[in-house]
């Protein structure tokens, strides 16, 4: 997929005041680097959906500046702004009436694309979010699941190869077991498309699991602390992020922690033909899942086909506790 290159979101103390004197943002600046997926997290009322429709100018900052790339957006024509931005929202917003192929041709119909460059970009996409086209192309909203719709809305989203992707709680409708793999799915996109994203999401674990970098807000759109999910997890800023994150952000930090080399010990001798195997570029989260599942009460890590040690539950809490000392 030849995509347009990603960009810097970059806000300069922008503030969102509605004239009840309510702030909903309050002076918030920020950098979401060109390429990574930052998630905003933070309580009811903190301001991140506000944030990211300021971004495609849905809702008009009071005060403030932000910038894609080295372009103000601020006073640039918003229409026109909001077809180079892609957005994913909850519930998905397909248009009823039209199949899978036209809503997913939206916004290539809007800014005049040929109809050829539109049906060619309609079946990449599809095939990139893992619909086939001869089986949903030509399908209404109505006659998918869930988690389909989803999908089609991200297709949507990138259809006209946007610089910037906005997503706010696309996962959050659909129940846990599909969610996880729309994770899944969206994680593997990310690695070949590498737009910028803004993600928005209640769920801690979600963030972690998804997020480059999280920004964790508190009411009136504070930022209380950015930062990668495993500095967060190690080091919460203050108290608000500490108890945010959770009480149980040690374990969290499974999902985002690398196996250790010198955490390994030697293969016992009498371990069995096939012990139980995972990669060397695993978390300790699957490490541990893997663990548990076997009856050796240990996991070999493997790379390339050559075992390079064994994990147990131990070495796995001392790799924790080693890092929170750290922290």
């Amino acid at each position: 997929m030849n995509a347009t290159a990603a960009a810097t979101i970059r806000l300069d103390s922008v503030r969102k005041q509605y004239d009840d004197a309510t702030v909903a943002v309050a002076d918030l600046s920020l950098e979401i680097p060109a390429g990574e997926l930052v998630v905003l997290i933070g309580p009811s009322g903190c301001g991140k959906s506000t944030v990211l429709r300021m971004i495609n100018r849905l809702i008009e900052p009071t005060s403030g500046r932000m910038f894609l790339g080295d372009e103000e957006i601020t006073s640039v024509d918003p229409v026109e702004l909001r077809r180079r931005i892609g957005y994913v929202i909850q519930h998905v917003g397909l248009f009823p009436h039209q199949t899978v192929r036209d809503n997913v041709a939206t916004v290539p119909r809007l800014v005049g694309w040929s109809k050829q460059r539109s049906r060619e970009r309609v079946l990449e996409l599809l095939e990139t979010v893992g619909l086939d086209p001869a089986r949903y192309a030509d399908r209404y909203p109505h006659e998918l699941s869930g988690g389909q719709r989803q999908r089609v809305g991200v297709a949507r989203a990138l259809a006209a190869d946007p610089v910037v992707l906005l997503m706010d709680e696309p996962f959050s409708a659909v129940d846990p077991i599909v969610r996880g793999r729309l994770q899944d799915e969206f994680l593997r996109l990310q690695q070949t498309v590498r737009k910028t994203i803004v993600f928005v999401t209640h769920d801690v674990e979600e963030a972690v699991r998804l997020g480059d970098k999280i920004v964790v807000l508190s009411e009136g759109g504070k930022l209380e602390q950015y930062g990668t999910p495993a500095e967060i997890l190690a080091r919460p800023a203050n108290e608000f992020v500490a108890a945010f994150v959770g009480a149980d952000r040690g374990i969290k930090r499974l999902a985002v922690t690398p196996i250790p080399p010198d955490a390994l010990r030697p293969l016992p001798a009498d371990a069995p033909a096939k012990p139980p195997v995972v990669a060397a570029d695993v978390t300790l989260r699957e490490a541990l899942a893997a663990l548990l599942e076997g009856e050796t009460g240990w996991v070999a890590v493997e790379r390339d086909g050559t075992v390079l040690g064994v994990l147990t539950p131990d070495d796995i809490y001392a790799v924790l506790a080693e890092a929170r000392a750290e922290g």
